[in-house]
């Protein structure tokens, strides 16, 4: 797997993404509680929220613990429903709340409702209706997080050219935002700007920009009064990214500003190629689990033991979970990133929130139920308690051989072996399985054949590791034979190779030139990025590969694809690309 680090993406999932102020500046901030500012006028106090706040921001931000991002809603371009979420409704609040969570993170972005000139008012309308929606969260007794968000990447990159207009433009947002806030409870909390970045600009430059962001922000909330005189206050690195260089750029800002309500923030979508499996990055594997260890080790150091809490405020994979196309990552994989991280959450005392894009990742927003519940347990489950899990998920049994007894090696973390269930049935130690040192599995070959029938390709059978502490961990029993591809002719618009999956799952797709060299959009690995240059249709047995992958392969040349699959197969295929025409041939078996 190639050594790529990768800073935090956004998700549409999304597209992705100090000195003091002028006095033309300061003269748009003294004239921002008249023509500037376009709020409703009701600040009145409300209500204070069911939730208390404590004293510490350490105990606050910990209080926040598990937390829940309102993804592709009020964040959508340009409008609440464009990103495939219905309007929010107080419902969806009451929800998150009986399913554990104790915070949420409201992303908003405000660039196509305001004024893109001075004083860049914000619309009326909209900032009623961001009010409508954190009221509803605040009032659910749940902490809220209220941000600047895509804007980071529409206008605030432009700092490094526009230094002025930027900054006047995030100044006169902030001084809205903290007008109409300023007296709500503590339980709202603000978050200067989601994954800030700066174009044409280097490290010094950026990490300049950013603390005078920062600072800027900081002073102006403060200096808007009511509750906003000790609001709990969260600050970015840069593009929220957890690295170390990053981490001190922020720490010093923080000390900087003397103040005992702030938070650091950062993102975690784990390991960049297995997070969307390219370079190989199909299991998680030691590199996967270094990186997040390694992350929080610095979140750590760097913040949590100076005193300084950090909430996390995003997490997941950027190719999973995606109910609307096949999945990127293998899913007991996937189960296994979860796991560790919130026990790495857990150890650093760092508060996170799962990013939730919509009704095809977590939470159908129309029924307000887990499109995937399963996963939902395993996630919610991790929160407070470790679960084993597996070296993988599955038992390949190949047709064509007799079957013999196979296995999967066990990460107890922690747990002990309690045994081992077919549906209600527990299977006898012994006669069905065996058990070695502790952590080796091993299925008989007798259970084996039993579980898996008339061998039908595909899952056989289900089996469930029980534990003395956390969640099952599944295993599948699944009889496969090497899959078989045929040749093909088309386009580059519209290929697919006719492929016989016989049973078992694509896991990645290598590509290189007979020279050896890389083929493909993805230059830097010959193992192409899943979903985006290759990706398996299993309903109508063909693997399809993307117009992006071929367009940009040399014209006449031959490449070599090398399919890999997680029976451990690797079946290899031949393409050539002669202007827009496609030509396959599948290559024969060595063996």
């Amino acid at each position: 797997m190639k050594d790529v680090r990768q800073p935090a993406h956004h998700r549409r999932r999304g597209s992705r993404r100090p000195a003091g102020l002028l006095l033309a500046l300061l003269v748009i901030l003294g004239l921002a509680g008249s023509t500037a500012i376009a709020a409703p006028r009701d600040t009145a106090q409300r209500a204070p929220s069911a939730a208390k706040v404590p004293a510490r921001a350490m105990d606050a931000v910990a209080a926040m613990q598990p937390s829940w991002n309102l993804g592709n809603t009020l964040d959508a371009i340009p409008h609440e429903e464009n990103w495939g979420n219905p309007k929010v409704t107080r419902d969806l609040f009451t929800t998150v709340r009986g399913e554990g969570f104790r915070s949420v993170r409201i992303p908003v972005t405000w660039s196509d409702h305001q004024s893109a000139t001075a004083p860049y008012t914000v619309d009326a309308a909209y900032m009623s209706r961001v009010k409508e929606v954190v009221d509803w969260a605040l009032d659910e007794g749940l902490y809220v997080v209220l941000n600047v968000h895509h804007d980071s990447w529409q206008w605030i990159k432009k700092m490094p050219a526009d230094h002025d207009g930027v900054l006047a433009r995030f100044n006169s947002t902030w001084t809205q935002i903290s007008r109409t806030f300023r007296d709500e409870p503590r339980t709202l909390i603000f978050e200067s700007v989601n994954e800030p970045q700066f174009e044409n600009a280097t490290a010094e430059q950026k990490a300049k920009l950013l603390h005078e962001l920062n600072t800027s922000f900081h002073k102006i909330v403060r200096s808007s009064g009511g509750g906003n005189t000790d609001r709990l206050l969260m600050l970015p690195t840069d593009g929220c990214t957890p690295s170390q260089v990053f981490m001190d750029d922020l720490y010093t800002t923080i000390k900087s500003l003397n103040d005992r309500h702030l938070i650091a923030t950062v993102h975690y979508y784990s390991w960049y190629p297995f997070s969307i499996n390219i370079a190989g990055g199909t299991h998680y594997d030691d590199v996967a689990q270094n990186d997040l260890d390694d992350a929080f080790a610095r979140m750590r150091d760097t913040f949590v033991s100076r005193g300084i809490p950090v909430y996390l405020g995003e997490y997941g994979l950027l190719g999973y979970p995606d109910h609307n196309h096949p999945s990127r990552v293998e899913r007991g994989e996937a189960l296994k990133y979860y796991e560790h991280f919130s026990h790495a959450a857990r150890l650093t005392g760092v508060t996170t929130a799962l990013w939730d894009p919509g009704t095809w990742a977590y939470m159908n927003r129309t029924t307000l139920k887990w499109t995937d519940p399963a996963l939902m347990a395993w996630i919610k489950s991790s929160w407070t308690t470790r679960s084993a899990t597996a070296s993988f998920d599955k038992i390949f049994l190949e047709k064509k051989e007799p079957i013999t007894a196979k296995g999967v090696t066990l990460n107890l973390n922690g747990t002990a072996f309690r045994g081992l269930w077919h549906g209600k049935t527990k299977l006898v130690e012994g006669r069905d399985y065996t058990l070695f040192d502790k952590k080796r599995l091993v299925v008989t070959a007798g259970a084996l054949t039993r579980l898996s029938g008339d061998r039908a390709y595909g899952v056989n059978a289900t089996l469930q590791a029980r534990f003395s502490r956390g969640l099952p961990w599944q295993i599948e029993v699944v009889t496969y034979d090497e899959p078989v591809l045929s040749d093909a002719t088309g386009k580059t618009d519209a290929f697919t190779v006719p492929t016989r999956y016989r049973g078992d799952v694509l896991a990645t797709m290598e590509a290189r030139y007979g020279d050896g060299s890389n083929a493909g959009q993805t230059g830097w690995t010959p193992y192409q990025e899943f979903n985006m240059a290759f990706s398996p249709d299993y309903r109508n047995d063909t693997i399809i590969l993307q117009p992006e992958f071929l367009k940009s392969l040399r014209d006449g040349e031959r490449v070599t694809l090398t399919f890999h699959f997680y029976s451990g197969k690797k079946v290899r295929y031949h393409v050539k690309k002669s202007g827009d025409s496609v030509t396959g041939t599948h290559v024969p078996p060595t063996s």
